[in-house]
Parts: structure tokens; C-alpha cells; sequence
């Protein structure tokens, strides 16, 4: 058995499975946890897909849009017409719909990804590389090895200050070690 419920907190309508058998239900919104028994129900089937197009209805209707609802085909039929024409947008064609060039999204994600190109990592991650692999690394030290890994000196050395201050780092005598 499925039911539609719904959280008197933040108003959110979720399915329920098995709503007489379990003790408690948890809103998926806002974490609220409810006696079942207590929960008003909107709808109740076996079949969990009309409950789903019950749900759909309600929040219709809530949105004041229960004519175009009436109009549009069953939840699960939309579906099927998805699955059977590929009807669905993929990514490129979104992409390129939007005015964005797919190649170098792709490209920008690869190399986020991979940790290609002029910096390794995030900014942070290079300026705890530089602590790690220089000896006795000093600001300008510091601040060398990340402008060769595209970190701009000046925002370096104010990583390292909020490392330093964030403890993360500790100074002594102009050297800096990683703690």
C-alpha cells in the first residue's frame, strides 16, 4: 500500500510505502519525523504509479495549475514517450541551447578533474605543496612555487597568512612549516 502524506511544517507531499506498517515516517524536506497513524493521508493505492500521478495532481492543484494537468498525459505514460522516442535533451544540445560551447565545458571539466593545466589543485592545495616539498620555505619561496603553478604571488602570500592564521601553518623566524 502507498500513500500521498503530507508535513504540516514545511507542507511537503512525499509517497509513503507501506504507511500502516511502519511506526514513524521522516519528511525528506525538512527532517520532521511523524507517527504514521497521525499522518493525514491524501491518497492511498496499491498501485504506487497512481499514487504518483495523485501526488502530481495535488501540487497541481496547489500551484494553481490543475487545468494545463488535466491537459498532460499521465506521469508514467510521459515517461515511457521519453524512453521510446528519446525525446529527452542531452547534454550537448542543452548546452549549446543555452549560448555555451560543449567542447570547452567538457574540456574544463576534464581538466578539473584530471588536475591538468596551469594550476595543480586549488590554490590552498598548491600553497601546502610548496610548504611541503621547499626547504625551509620562506613568503617569497612560498609565493614562487605557486606563480609557477598559476597562483599569483600577492594572493600566495595571503593564503599563507590565512593558513597561518587559520593554524594550519606556523611561522618562525620568516620560515614556514605545515602543521
Amino acid at each position: 500500500m502507498y500513500a500521498v502524506v503530507g508535513c504540516t511544517d514545511c507542507e511537503h507531499l512525499w509517497l509513503l510505502k507501506d504507511a500502516r506498517a511502519s511506526k514513524t515516517a521522516t519528511c525528506p524536506r525538512c527532517g520532521r519525523t511523524y507517527q504514521t497513524k497521525k499522518l493525514r493521508r491524501f491518497a492511498e493505492d496499491e498501485d504506487r504509479e497512481a499514487v504518483r500521478q495523485a501526488r502530481s495532481a495535488l501540487l497541481a492543484k496547489r500551484g494553481g495549475n490543475s487545468e494545463a494537468f488535466a491537459e498532460t498525459a499521465h506521469v508514467a505514460e510521459m515517461e515511457r514517450e521519453i524512453d521510446e522516442r528519446g525525446a529527452a535533451v542531452d547534454d550537448d544540445e542543452y548546452l549549446t541551447g543555452s549560448g555555451l560551447d560543449a567542447d570547452e565545458i567538457e574540456a574544463a571539466g576534464e581538466q578539473a578533474e584530471t588536475g591538468t593545466g596551469r594550476s595543480s589543485g586549488n590554490r590552498l592545495d598548491v600553497i601546502r605543496a610548496a610548504l611541503r616539498e621547499c626547504d625551509d620555505p620562506t613568503d617569497d619561496d612560498v609565493a614562487a612555487y605557486a606563480a609557477e603553478r598559476g597562483v599569483p604571488a600577492d594572493q600566495a602570500r595571503k593564503l599563507l597568512t590565512k593558513l597561518s592564521r587559520r593554524g594550519d601553518v606556523t611561522e618562525s623566524r620568516g620560515t614556514y612549516r605545515l602543521l
